[in-house]
């Protein structure tokens, strides 16, 4: 059994429940050692990825509905959009896994540890939105984070700038805003959830931070002006403010990028 095929199986993988389940296996395995990491081997996918349910029906971010905390519905939509946003986070972490061969066996390690933690978070909000009545695949959700991954698929470099610093770093500016007013509507469970999902964001960033260093590192470009050009080559989104400056800090960025943000 091989790490990086085992990653790409997970992807094309549509079933929810087999897709999540074998993440948390698969992150379990690898630290005993059962598998082989095999990073040299160049793969092909050879079928759709990533595998999609039949739910939620995907459409344009314009298209998803507005969250009102104030009822029942408008919790679940909001919760629901979190789920759809870590399931795809799952697929982002086994596409790193598979897609990008000759890596040192850490970044290999550290992607795994990051699918693992992303299907326990995926989890515990499908978990808490079957307390609510609803099922994830309920409500349209839109697929903007896989879209940035399809653009950079050809160059480790552009994913880890533009897939963990650039969509997932959005997170952590997020995050805590939402954990407010879900907390402020009642509901205790889902504020406690994104406390652990901002922590583990944190470690994420952090990993893409390393690598995309790494990567810059290896071809002798700079960290900061390299970000900006593979932002404007890809048009990256735009960052706006408030921005979790605490988070970010500590998930590597440094007082420079920081600076830039303003």
């Amino acid at each position: 059994m091989k790490l990086r095929r085992n990653a790409l199986q997970l992807l094309a993988e549509a079933n929810v429940e087999r897709k999540v389940q074998g993440t948390l296996q698969l992150a379990e395995v690898w630290p005993a050692q059962k598998l082989q990491l095999d990073a040299v081997t160049e793969l092909e996918a050879g079928q759709a990825i990533p595998g999609q349910p039949q739910r939620p029906e995907l459409v344009s971010p314009l298209q998803v509905r507005k969250r009102a905390m104030n009822t029942p519905e408008g919790r679940a939509i909001l919760i629901h959009a979190l789920a759809h946003i870590e399931f795809n986070a799952i697929n982002l972490a086994l596409d790193a896994i598979w897609r990008f061969a000759g890596m040192p066996q850490a970044y290999y390690e550290d992607w795994l540890k990051v699918a693992g933690e992303e299907a326990y978070h995926f989890s515990l909000l499908s978990t808490h939105l079957q307390s609510l009545g609803y099922a994830y695949g309920d409500f349209p959700a839109h697929n903007s984070l896989w879209e940035m991954a399809e653009k950079t698929r050809h160059d480790v470099l552009a994913r880890m700038a533009l897939v963990p610093r650039t969509m997932e770093a959005r997170g952590l500016d997020a995050t805590p805003a939402l954990r407010a007013k879900l907390a402020q509507a009642g509901d205790i469970k889902a504020a406690e959830i994104l406390d652990i999902i901002l922590r583990d964001e944190i470690g994420h960033v952090a990993i893409g931070n390393r690598w995309f260093g790494y990567c810059c590192e290896q071809r002798g470009l700079d960290v900061v002006e390299t970000y900006a050009n593979l932002a404007r080559q890809y048009k990256a989104p735009v960052l706006r403010g408030p921005f979790n400056l605490e988070a970010r800090r500590a998930a590597g960025f440094t007082e420079l990028e920081l600076a830039l943000l303003h």
